[in-house]
Order: C-alpha cells, then sequence, then structure tokens
C-alpha cells in the first residue's frame, strides 16, 4: 500500500493510500488480534463449562463470582472511556490543563480497577478457587486475568503519552498519541464489558 507524506506544523506525517495515519492502522491491526484472542478466551471458557460440570472437582460460577463487585468494576472502566474521551478532545482544543485533569483521571481509574480486580483475586483464592482449583478457576483465571494485563499495559501506556505532551507540549504528533493510546483503552474497556455480562451475569 503506497504512503503519501505531508507536513504538518514541520514535522512530517505519514499517511496510507485511505487517507489513514499509518500508526493509527497499525493499532486498529493489533486490535483486530486482540479481538480474535479475547474471542479465543472466552469461547474456551464456556467451551469447557459443561466439562466442568461434569468433573468431580467441579466449582460453580454461581457461588464464587460477586456479581455486585464486578458491577462497581464495569461502572469504573466505562467511567474511564468517557474520562479518556475528554482528555482527547483537551488535547485537540490545546487545553493543557483539562488534558492533564481528565487524562491522569483515566489513569486513576484504571488503577482503581486493577485494585478491584487484586481483591476479587484474593477474595476468591481464600474462597478456594485457584488457577488449579478446577477448570473453572483455570479458565476464569487465564481470561480474567490476561484482561487485567492488559488493563495495566493501557495504565503504562497512557502515562507514557502523558510525560511525552508533557516534555513536548507543542509537538504536532501529541493528539495523534493521545488518539492512539485512546483507541486501545476503549478496546479494553469494551472487552471488559463482554466478560462482565457473558461471564458474570450469564
Amino acid at each position: 500500500m503506497s504512503e503519501l507524506t505531508t507536513r504538518t506544523h514541520g514535522a512530517v506525517a505519514h499517511h496510507t493510500s485511505l487517507g489513514v495515519d499509518n500508526r493509527k492502522l497499525g493499532v486498529w491491526a493489533f486490535i483486530g488480534s486482540e479481538t480474535l484472542f479475547f474471542a479465543t478466551l472466552i469461547t474456551t471458557y464456556f467451551v469447557f463449562a459443561p466439562v466442568n460440570r461434569a468433573r468431580p472437582d467441579f466449582q460453580d460460577p454461581r457461588e464464587f463470582l460477586d456479581i455486585e463487585l464486578t458491577t462497581v468494576l464495569a461502572s469504573i472502566l466505562l467511567a474511564s472511556s468517557l474520562t479518556m474521551v475528554l482528555a482527547l478532545s483537551a488535547s485537540r482544543r490545546g487545553d493543557r490543563r483539562s488534558f492533564t485533569t481528565w487524562l491522569l483521571a483515566t489513569v486513576g481509574l484504571g488503577l482503581a480497577f486493577i485494585g478491584g480486580q487484586a481483591y476479587e483475586f484474593s477474595h476468591l483464592y481464600h474462597e478456594g478457587l485457584t488457577l488449579s482449583s478446577s477448570l473453572f478457576g483455570t479458565t476464569f483465571f487465564v481470561l480474567t486475568g490476561f484482561h487485567g494485563t492488559h488493563v495495566a499495559i493501557g495504565v503504562i501506556w497512557l502515562l507514557s503519552v502523558f510525560f511525552k505532551v508533557r516534555a513536548y507540549p507543542d509537538s504536532p504528533e501529541n493528539v495523534m498519541d493521545v488518539e492512539i493510546a485512546g483507541l486501545y483503552w476503549h478496546f479494553v474497556d469494551l472487552v471488559w464489558v463482554a466478560i462482565f455480562v457473558l461471564v458474570y451475569l450469564i
């Protein structure tokens, strides 16, 4: 695919022949592969659910999963999507103060989610549900653990963008950096919504 190169405020911006920034296109391709990855984990969870029920070490998800806690965690991530949108909007306006407020709010909500998930894992461990206690424990912790890891990666990504924008406030790349990080953040939020609905509610 050919690339068209343009200059914006003294910086070189690379676009594909479709007019899309090549970094954004790369992130979309990455998100596509990650979607398949999580779809595989969720499918595996459901494929092994009846097998888990037939095993002698069966552990019933309804006896372990805390809907109230995960509802709070889902609300936290949904709120973080809103603050991410506000951070991007502030970046596009050049409002550095609002950008800092909303981006750090997103980071804070992400850390709150990770803390809540760590509490959930600790509670389940003390209740007897572990990675090796049953087939349910294995598929559940692999699925939710990988998602938590992605949230942690997202938090690190957002912090790196924050410090980069702070160090180079006049860089024409800043808005695109924030937008790309936002794409990833919205993706991990949507994955949790899917996990919450399919695993915890259903």
